[in-house]
């Protein structure tokens, strides 16, 4: 039994990485959830369904939610705005945002002169995020490339899980420089209104990194060398 022990603890002294791979929870052969209404049935349409009906499937982490009400960047921008662990209080931060939006959009409702101008007014906070994300998110992005001792910057494309993440990070960062005497929501509502509009700071931050990579499109070629 103690030469057991021994040799355990040799073994996981000496590969800690394998230990951990030995040590996981699911087997390589486990799947993925699918817990989303609109995947199980795009399954369900192409007959996929057939070939996972009997695969052991992982269970789902603890923010996988399949509510007709959850949004997956609402969660993502919670998580951006969360420091310290203290979801809960993004959370709360959030909703006032997105309450703080509903009272400025309904006040300019009614204070529109012509059903056109009603008609252009968007009254849901989620779409006006998600409007935001859209107009903030970059296609390209510079990178240092160093060649012959210079460094250059060399513009690349970018990812799509990449540009959402730095569209939230964006938002994010722009709200938190504002005067500290005023909060959070209110100063994340103005700027995702104006991003939502095409305009504020973070569309600029957005088109001065495009602007930087249009003048750094001499160095492209050496993404490849």
């Amino acid at each position: 039994m103690l030469r057991n022990i021994l040799q355990f603890t040799k073994f996981s002294r000496a590969s800690p990485t394998i230990l951990a791979n030995n040590y996981s929870q699911y087997e390589p052969h486990f799947i993925n959830p699918v817990f989303k209404k609109d995947e199980q049935e795009a399954l369900i349409k192409s007959g996929e369904i057939s070939k996972i009906a009997f695969v052991p499937i992982k269970a789902p982490r603890n923010n996988d939610n399949s509510s007709v009400f959850h949004d997956h960047r609402v969660s993502k921008m919670v998580n951006y705005i969360m420091q310290g662990g203290k979801k809960e209080l993004a959370r709360k931060l959030m909703s006032e945002t997105f309450e703080r939006i509903k009272r400025i959009q309904i006040e300019r409702y009614h204070k529109a002169q012509t059903e056109e101008e009603k008609e252009n007014i968007v009254l849901n906070p989620v779409t006006i995020l998600h409007m935001a994300i859209e107009n903030v998110r970059p296609i390209l992005m510079v990178t240092p490339v160093r060649r012959g001792g210079v460094k250059y910057q060399v513009p690349v494309p970018i990812s799509e899980q990449s540009s959402y993440y730095r569209a939230c990070k964006w938002l994010v960062e722009a709200s938190r420089e504002h005067d500290r005497k005023t909060h959070l929501p209110e100063k994340m509502a103005f700027e995702l209104l104006d991003a939502a509009n095409n305009s504020g700071r973070v569309v600029k931050r957005k088109h001065d990194l495009h602007r930087l990579c249009e003048a750094n499109r001499a160095y492209a070629h050496y993404r490849w060398s």
